[in-house]
């Protein structure tokens, strides 16, 4: 065994030799080296050698294989192969770009603009308010009239929601006199789609002819005021994601969507928060809705109560899985955002024993079909308010 100093001083140990020694020795690299760099050893279980636990059997050198480690390796659905687990020859140039396009974790403008103008030639319009309807508020887009319905798995290059309460569908129509396109079902980070591929949607709405995104989730409620079926209106957010360093906007910035740099100091419109809280006086539900500050997290997991508590610090109301990049999104592309979160469920932020404290989802669908009359005519009322002024 030999010694040498590391960059910080410390000593590390090596050994020599070129037989089986502390697992596969290489030289005066250490063990974990060899499983690491060095790809003609074999692994632990192939061998008799110390480290190895198959008696009889010795290494044998393997070829090393060539990898471009700047490449992406995109694995091939099974769909695309045949029965004998060669890939099929006969996809067309556009499906192999579309096969491409999904399984970036970027969309291009040029992309998204096919997409917006799949939607508005299917269509007949050009929306002016989109609609993002949360877990169980798939409602919202029913009462849309005149629609035409586009279901996700349909449209070019889009992707496919996966979670209980989100139809997977987009549809287009009026509303209130306004012509509005609302989609039944978002894309969430934790069903494994990166954050620029879950708010897409907002970027073909914004070349669909969108102006105004409204945005509704089902929300936990952390502040003690706040009880099941409460609806918060958010002026605010905090951005967890974020601060891991997970943006919607990373990556190459194109100008045409908007700035490298986008302020979102104002990201919920003052205007409409304002008349949502005076619609809600008119509709006799003033006592049930607040205005507050949401936290997004990556799920799908619940939080924990020291979570909820470090949440509450911060200054947070009410916490959910989606919108917040939605809203970055959108305030990106310079569209007016108006959102509410539904309280769906009141937090835990004391420990407890008791099972029927804890979240899960049924309740959540539970709750948001119970009230979603409520937040249908809060939504619809709104739009009403801003057709009559544009007209």
């Amino acid at each position: 065994m030999t010694g040498y100093n590391n960059s910080n001083g410390s000593e590390v140990t090596t050994s020599k030799g070129n037989g089986h020694s502390n697992g596969h020795s290489n030289g005066n690299k250490s063990a974990d080296y060899t499983a690491q760099e060095n790809p003609t050893m074999c692994s632990k279980d192939c061998c008799s050698g110390q480290g190895g636990s198959k008696p009889g059997n010795t290494c044998a050198p393997k070829k090393a294989a060539t990898t471009n480690s700047d490449e992406k390796v995109i694995p091939t659905p099974q769909s695309l192969l045949k029965s004998n687990g060669k890939i099929q020859c006969d996809l067309t140039p556009e499906e192999m770009r579309a096969l491409k396009v999904l399984n970036e974790d970027t969309y291009p403008y040029e992309v998204i603009q096919e997409i917006a103008d799949f939607i508005t030639k299917g269509a007949g319009v050009r929306p002016k308010i989109g609609i993002i309807c949360g877990s169980g508020l798939g409602s919202l887009a029913d009462i849309i009239q005149d629609a035409r319905i586009f279901e996700y798995e349909k449209i070019p290059n889009f992707p496919v929601s996966t979670v209980e309460g989100h139809a997977g569908k987009l549809v287009v129509g009026t509303l209130e006199g306004a012509t509005v396109m609302a989609m039944q079902g978002r894309f969430h980070f934790y069903e494994g789609y990166p954050l620029a591929k879950c708010s897409m949607p907002v970027r073909v709405m914004k070349l669909c002819g969108v102006e105004y995104l409204f945005a509704t989730n089902a929300a936990g409620g952390i502040n003690p005021r706040y009880a099941v079926g409460d609806i918060m209106l958010m002026h605010d957010h905090v951005n967890m994601l974020g601060f891991a360093g997970n943006s919607p906007l990373q990556g190459p910035n194109d100008p045409r969507f908007g700035p490298r740099f986008p302020a979102l100091t104002n990201s919920y419109n003052k205007d409409l928060i304002n008349k949502a809280i005076e619609i809600g006086k008119a509709m006799g539900i003033e006592s049930n809705v607040h205005v507050g500050v949401y936290s997004c997290l990556g799920g799908p997991n619940y939080e924990t109560i020291a979570e909820l508590k470090a949440l509450r610090m911060m200054g947070v109301d009410a916490v959910g899985m989606s919108t917040v990049h939605e809203v970055i999104t959108a305030r990106h592309c310079d569209m007016k955002v108006f959102a509410f979160s539904l309280i769906t469920n009141k937090c835990a932020t004391e420990y407890s024993d008791k099972k029927d404290e804890e979240a899960n989802h049924d309740e959540v669908m539970a709750v948001a079909k119970n009230r979603q009359k409520a937040c249908c005519e809060l939504v619809s009322r709104l739009i009403r308010e801003i057709h009559t002024a544009s007209a």
